[in-house]
């Protein structure tokens, strides 16, 4: 959906093995995007860009269960369906018995399928089962409808009336309440208003990402939502965070916070800012780019016509030398001729070559003067002749 509704987007997917692996992707730079559950190993860098579903921790009772508070679990099993959220799951259990001053190894753990929960729950193996997942067709109403059959009853929530205050000592869960009939219609479970915990899996990106892609990316979610929901039921839970959250887990991308509270005309703002952002530091690098050209093709330009002055400077310099002068300018007269002809490339620039076959005739001459109007001397060498193309 996401290549057709924006063609020049290439979502790539990364396949993991758990959502702690998800979210160590994102928090190691591996991935741009990641699904995470706010429970599970959170990661440090990471900012919400949209509330993809809430999942309601519930603590499901057997028809006429003792069980009235997480304090009357103690000394008795709970049972957790089997899957791969298993581990996280018993991992909420003992969340929750910590902040109930129970010793997590006072309260036993079954791993079940939804029919051996049934079956334990009609033995009164288990005394309650945890089961987390989303007010809709799902875990919850999974094990709700199995213990019912099981039980030929009707199914109780435990209630957690200290969920805000669990959500302030624990930020990766939030209070939430579950109204009658949630997880099955008649007869009702729950059969009244209950308050528990939930967590959210959500859609998350780097804090490095610039705003703009953030609000592009919620918007874009957000606005098909519709479309989402052909495909699953569970995208009618896809909601746009709190622009106000506070919470020190996976806190809202500032770029989907200035979305949400100004909406398309802001998105559209900081669009045009971005790219006119981008176009000033293109045209920024591009006049740098041009004044660096420019000097170093100055500075070759005056390296290339550099040995050329010197020849000039040699025939100046020639009439005027002693025989260890002469013989060091004609020492140098040769490594310039070495030089320019052995760096200068084939087909090279016609005008210098030109300027360095006349200094260089005239260097010579002046060197040759020079040696007939002196009495040889040891050492110095009769100067090559050399025929350079004109």
């Amino acid at each position: 959906m996401a290549k057709t509704q924006h063609p020049r987007i290439n979502l790539d997917l990364v396949q993991v093995d758990d959502l702690a692996a998800s979210a160590k992707a994102l928090e190691e730079g591996r991935t741009d995007l990641a699904i995470v559950r706010s429970d599970v190993a959170p990661p440090a860098n990471g900012q919400t860009i949209v509330i993809l579903r809430r999942d309601v921790v519930a603590f499901i009772l057997p028809p006429k269960s003792h069980v009235g508070s997480m304090a009357n679990l103690a000394g008795k099993t709970v049972g957790i369906p089997a899957g791969r959220l298993q581990a996280y799951n018993a991992q909420i259990l003992d969340t929750v018995l910590g902040y109930f001053d129970v010793p997590a190894k006072d309260v036993g753990r079954v791993f079940l399928s939804l029919d051996e929960l049934g079956e334990a729950a009609r033995a009164k193996k288990v005394a309650a089962v945890l089961a987390v997942g989303p007010m809709a067709p799902g875990e919850i109403v999974d094990v709700v409808a199995t213990i019912a059959h099981a039980t030929k009853g009707t199914p109780g929530m435990l209630s957690l009336d200290e969920a805000e205050t669990i959500g302030k000592r624990f930020p990766s869960f939030e209070s939430i309440d579950v109204p009658v009939g949630a997880f099955r219609a008649r007869p009702a479970t729950p059969s009244d208003t209950v308050t528990t915990l939930a967590v959210t899996y959500r859609f998350a990106a780097p804090e490095l990402m610039p705003n703009v892609v953030a609000a592009a990316i919620a918007r874009s979610i957000l606005t098909t939502k519709a479309k989402f929901m052909a495909l699953t039921p569970l995208a009618n839970q896809i909601e746009a965070p709190d622009p106000d959250a506070k919470g020190p887990l996976l806190p809202v991308h500032p770029g989907v916070a200035d979305y949400l509270n100004n909406g398309d005309q802001s998105f559209f703002d900081q669009f045009q800012q971005y790219f006119y952002v981008s176009g000033l530091a293109l045209s920024l690098a591009g006049s740098l780019f041009a004044a660096a050209t420019t000097y170093w093709s100055r500075r070759r330009s005056e390296a290339d016509w550099r040995p050329i002055k010197r020849l000039v400077e040699i025939a100046d310099a020639a009439p005027r030398a002693d025989a260890s002068g002469l013989a060091a300018l004609d020492e140098e007269f040769h490594q310039l001729v070495s030089v320019v002809l052995g760096t200068s490339p084939a087909g090279g620039d016609t005008d210098r070559m030109s300027a360095f076959s006349t200094a260089l005739a005239h260097a010579r001459h002046a060197l040759d003067q020079r040696r007939a109007s002196l009495a040889p001397e040891p050492g110095v060498r009769p100067a090559t002749t050399l025929v350079a193309a004109q």
